[in-house]
């Protein structure tokens, strides 16, 4: 009886894409190859773009000393470095005198070009540096001097990192870093190269310049940002004061205008009743005066009802006028501010508007004045003027007392708003400004006869 023998199983071949299969092999390298395509893309991307337009360093300070600075330190280097790279390449490195001419000049003159361009005298300087070392290699060999980067090559390309590192960006920095650092280990493998080691020194001290100065600049870049954004948000509290203010005015002038349209729309509809042996044409002309002062009302009212906000029932009260200023002064002197008040015993009459932006014009300043000046002597004066066209309202008070302390050291002049646009409106004068004392003044001129835009 005859065994059944199965031969042995061979190792079925492995199929692409697992790994340990030269198919996975080769996907990895690919993949390798692909980013390091892609880390050279963007390192040649960040050495080859400057981050800005050329301006000089330093060149929006407002001393003209300040702006002249880099430009004085860069002619410092090259008058220094210059004719003494030439004397050591030639006399210590044996370099022949034409070639050593050629590169101390493209090694130090560029230094002029790092004040507004610092990225691209870097390519001339670095270029420079490395053909330097080139041509210095034989005589490194022979006497152990300090290569590849000569002592006046250090001192060049640190003063060039200090403009770099104050121009450009994060990653331009790094890639610089990076292909100096490259550049100074590639002349190190070289199996000749017996001189004194330079490229760890350039190494580290370029890195630690270009970090101090990358972090000074994002510092300064911030602080600038920061003075700008602050600068727009005090321009929209302004913007958003000035259109707070202007609806609340219009909200206070429609209980002036409201009344007159009232007393329109009243005579408009009584006069037929008043004047006996009125014609029907009359009469259906006050009929129609009558609807369309009423028609006003309405669509007054309903405008209103957009500016007007939830909080502002206490608006619908009688608004304020001059007959009210000496409540005002008695309030602040209990407040602790000494006031002396003139009001003309005769103003006459005095139309709605402009009494309501009197009253408004005094209430603003003593307040001003309790904030920001508690204690000072201060003097109300209302006139009229002697040709009887303007009310005139003065606010002056002198400067704070000593025993007494702000209860805001500085304002933003958003409560100068309000008097300039109430006087604006009805065509006045306003003139406001700290006197020579420490005090300030609030001065309005108000005419008697307004005419409302």
């Amino acid at each position: 009886m005859s065994s059944l023998h199965t031969p042995p199983s061979s190792p079925a071949p492995g199929r692409p894409g697992e790994p340990g299969t030269p198919g996975a092999i080769g996907g990895t390298a690919r993949s390798v190859r692909r980013s390091a395509r892609h880390v050279l893309h963007a390192l040649g991307t960040a050495v080859s773009t400057p981050t800005g337009p050329a301006t000089a360093l330093l060149g929006q300070a407002t001393s003209r000393w300040m702006r002249l600075l880099p430009y004085a330190v860069a002619l410092a280097l090259v008058a220094s470095l210059l004719p003494v790279t030439v004397v050591v390449l030639i006399g210590t490195y044996g370099v022949n005198g034409g070639v050593a001419g050629v590169l101390a000049t493209a090694q130090t003159a560029p230094l002029l070009m790092a004040v507004s361009r610092p990225l691209q005298a870097w390519w001339i300087v670095f270029a420079a540096d490395v053909l330097g070392a080139l041509a210095t290699m034989d005589a490194s060999d022979l006497h152990g001097l300090p290569w590849p980067w000569t002592p006046m090559v250090v001192i060049g390309y640190s003063g060039l990192m200090l403009a770099v590192g104050l121009r450009e960006q994060r990653r331009t920095l790094l890639g610089v870093w990076l292909v100096t650092g490259a550049a100074g280990f590639a002349f190190r493998l070289a199996p000749s190269s017996t001189g004194q080691d330079t490229h760890l020194l350039m190494f580290v001290l370029s890195g630690v310049i270009l970090l101090v100065t990358g972090m000074l600049r994002e510092h300064g870049d911030a602080q600038r940002r920061l003075v700008e954004q602050e600068t727009i948000s005090e321009a929209e509290r302004a913007r958003r004061t000035l259109l707070e203010e202007r609806a609340r005015i219009a909200r206070e002038l429609h209980d002036v205008v409201a009344h007159h349209m009232s007393v329109i729309t009243v005579q408009a509809d009584s006069a037929p009743y008043r004047i006996e042996g009125l014609p029907p044409v009359a009469s259906e002309e006050f009929s129609a005066i009558a609807a369309s002062a009423r028609e006003s009302l309405t669509e007054m009212r309903r405008l209103l009802a957009v500016l007007r906000s939830e909080n502002a029932e206490g608006e619908r009260a009688p608004q304020p006028g001059v007959d009210r200023v000496q409540q005002l002064v008695e309030a602040t002197i209990r407040a602790g501010v000494p006031v002396e008040l003139r009001l003309a015993a005769e103003l006459g009459q005095v139309p709605q508007a402009v009494d309501l932006s009197a009253y408004r014009i005094v209430q603003e300043a003593l307040a001003n004045v309790v904030r920001h000046a508690p204690g000072a002597r201060t003097r109300v004066s209302v006139s009229r003027s002697p040709n009887l066209e303007w009310l005139i309202v003065l606010v002056v008070n002198g400067p704070a007392t000593e025993r007494s302390s702000p209860l805001e050291s500085s304002g933003t002049g958003h409560g100068l708003v309000g008097m300039r646009e109430r006087v604006r409106l009805i065509g006045g004068n306003l003139d406001t400004g700290p006197l020579p004392d420490g005090g300030f003044r609030v001065a309005a001129r108000l005419p008697l006869f307004p005419k409302l835009p």
